[in-house]
């Protein structure tokens, strides 16, 4: 049986979501590689691999992600026990690579490229992939009694676009940009807000700025980078109402580490078998 670390995994995304699997496989003794965008637009930036892209090194709760130039470098960051990340949306790297599994973790609610040709092992997180047509496998992402299931033929539930509720509350926790133009950001996550104080604003053309309120009092649990260019309607910040759960800003969700612990059951049973 070939080392853990021998068995090639790459995903693509690394978003609060997509951390959760990385993050498990990782303790579980792999060592994937991570393809992202230019510019990622996670929210939950405290719990999100995808900063290293602008900080060019991010650690979530011990494990360290680094951003490289190239696959080469991206191996030896590996064997250095950390998790190398590469600019490349295209997945160009996907070929250069070959690897044994791929996770579509995205979540982009569509497909935005992955096929079955990119690896022996393709796996895809949420809606926009049929299982045994898009990809091997597709893990449900919707909150709720089928959260994480492995779903072997067929697709996730369809995007809602209702936010999952936290104490009561859906939609209003989450915060959509006013209007499009730069993020000007006054506070930071972790912060404690009350319902319409000024959060943010959006730097738009002309130098008009729009105000970002709190749509509600509770913990700013997630909020876009400051300097981010985002468009009329995008989701921008993330507010829980429970004050008691500051620590929750900073560490990895339960539905992250549900999907995680699906993808690490399938990898692992791929990784046995050869």
């Amino acid at each position: 049986m070939r080392r853990s670390n021998n068995y090639k995994i790459m995903i693509r995304g690394a978003g609060d979501i997509a951390t959760g699997s990385i993050y498990r496989l990782f303790k579980a003794g792999f060592r994937p590689i991570i393809l992202e965008v230019d510019k990622p637009s996670a929210i939950r930036r405290t719990v999100s691999f995808s900063e290293a892209v602008y900080d060019e090194v991010t650690e979530i709760e011990g494990v360290r992600a680094r951003l490289v130039e190239n696959l080469n470098e991206a191996v030896k960051i590996a064997e250095a026990d950390e998790l190398p990340i590469i600019k490349d949306a295209e997945g160009r790297t996907i070929w250069e690579y070959a690897p044994d599994a791929l996770v579509d973790a995205i979540l982009a609610k569509r497909n935005l490229g992955t096929n079955r040709s990119m690896a022996a092992l393709t796996i895809a997180l949420g809606p926009g992939f049929e299982a045994g047509v898009d990809c091997d496998f597709v893990i449900e992402t919707m909150r709720g009694h089928n959260l994480g299931r492995i779903i072997k033929s067929g697709s996730a539930m369809p995007n809602t676009g209702v936010p999952g509720v936290i104490a009561g509350v859906s939609r209003e926790r989450v915060i959509y940009s006013p209007s499009a133009g730069i993020i000007r950001n006054l506070r930071k996550i972790g912060d404690v807000v009350q319902e319409g104080e000024l959060i943010a604003y959006i730097e738009g053309a002309g130098g008009i700025r729009t105000e970002v309120k709190a749509s509600i009092s509770g913990l700013l649990r997630g909020l876009i980078r400051e300097g981010y260019e985002a468009k009329e309607g995008f989701k921008i910040a993330d507010i829980d109402p429970r004050l008691g759960e500051h620590d929750n800003c900073f560490t990895i969700s339960d539905k992250a580490r549900a999907i995680g612990g699906s993808v690490l059951e399938i990898i692992t049973a791929d990784y046995m078998s050869k």
